[in-house]
């Protein structure tokens, strides 16, 4: 894919104002930004962390915004207005265009996963919480949704994609495959979550029954593990030597990719191009009442050679 710039917008709403970065102090401790390095951001969502870290680099038109979702696009106006590139492009593209154009950072920072915004809106059907469309794209601009996938796709396909990205037992995942199917057409979130609350067996308190087939559907929508398997190896071509590049997990599947990456270029001896900033990943706080999403978070960075 061609690099696509998204032209900055004025809105009065700032970034900060809509999401709490996970992690951030760690994030700049870590990552350590200075002045006048290049930063890029290859989830820049609503911008906490862009926003942090270019306030310590000062480098705003040397640095590069990616995100896949127009919504969240709209609101880094502040930051683009100040110089900031910005992509609309999925990671993974965005980072094969930067790498065969040459580019390179001092700083690179990715935030896996579905950012708290969207799981708030319910039309973009990310979260059983609020009744809405079977949706779950990042990027609206792409064909396939969860209606597709919950209503079109075979009972075999679903159980594979509820049991490999939901991590759920064969015997519940095809249990959850069969009641899906066996209630077609499901045109909505509730719809869905309350035919796999009626398939569950046993007695449940905190988690939602639906909580691990929503994850799944969700990661084969956007092709989540997909896009991390093809932008990890490009890391070391675009960090600059000394460049530090951070990624931040929020679920087994994800930090799974990112730990044995790192792991196979820090044992790669003489030929290796990075090394671990972080041994162990630091985790999100358990206590973080702002954004529970960061109980789950993991950051794992590395340094170039």
């Amino acid at each position: 894919m061609s690099i696509k710039e998204h032209p900055p917008q004025q809105l009065g709403d700032s970034s900060e104002s809509l999401h709490v970065p996970v992690l951030l102090d760690a994030v700049l401790e870590t990552l350590a930004p200075k002045e006048g390095e290049r930063y890029l951001d290859l989830t820049a969502g609503y911008g906490g962390h862009a926003a942090a870290i270019l306030n310590k680099t000062g480098n705003y038109s040397g640095s590069v915004l990616v995100d896949r979702d127009d919504y969240a696009l709209e609101h880094l106006s502040a930051l683009a207005s100040r110089g900031a590139r910005l992509m609309h492009e999925d990671f993974a593209s965005a980072a094969q265009a930067l790498e065969r154009a040459g580019e390179q950072f001092d700083v690179i920072l990715v935030d896996l996963g579905v950012s708290s915004p969207q799981l708030d809106m319910g039309e973009r059907g990310f979260s059983f919480r609020d009744d809405g469309p079977l949706d779950m794209r990042m990027d609206r601009r792409q064909h396939l949704s969860a209606s597709t996938l919950v209503n079109k796709a075979s009972k075999s396909e679903l159980e594979r994609i509820i049991r490999t990205y939901g991590e759920e037992p064969l015997t519940t995942a095809r249990r959850y495959a069969e009641a899906i199917v066996s209630a077609r057409p499901i045109g909505s979130t509730g719809q869905l979550a309350k035919i796999i609350e009626q398939a569950y067996r046993g007695k449940w308190a905190k988690v939602h029954p639906a909580t691990r087939t929503f994850q799944a559907l969700r990661i084969a929508v956007n092709d989540e593990l997909g896009q991390i398997e093809t932008m990890l190896p490009l890391l070391p071509k675009l960090l600059t030597k000394g460049g530090r590049a951070g990624v931040i997990s929020f679920h087994s599947l994800e930090d799974r990719l990112v730990k044995h990456s790192f792991k196979e270029q820090f044992d790669a001896g003489l030929e290796a191009e990075l090394a671990p900033v972080t041994k162990k990943p630091i985790l999100g706080a358990t206590d973080d009442v702002h954004n529970p999403r960061s109980r789950s978070a993991k950051l794992r960075v590395a340094v170039k050679k």
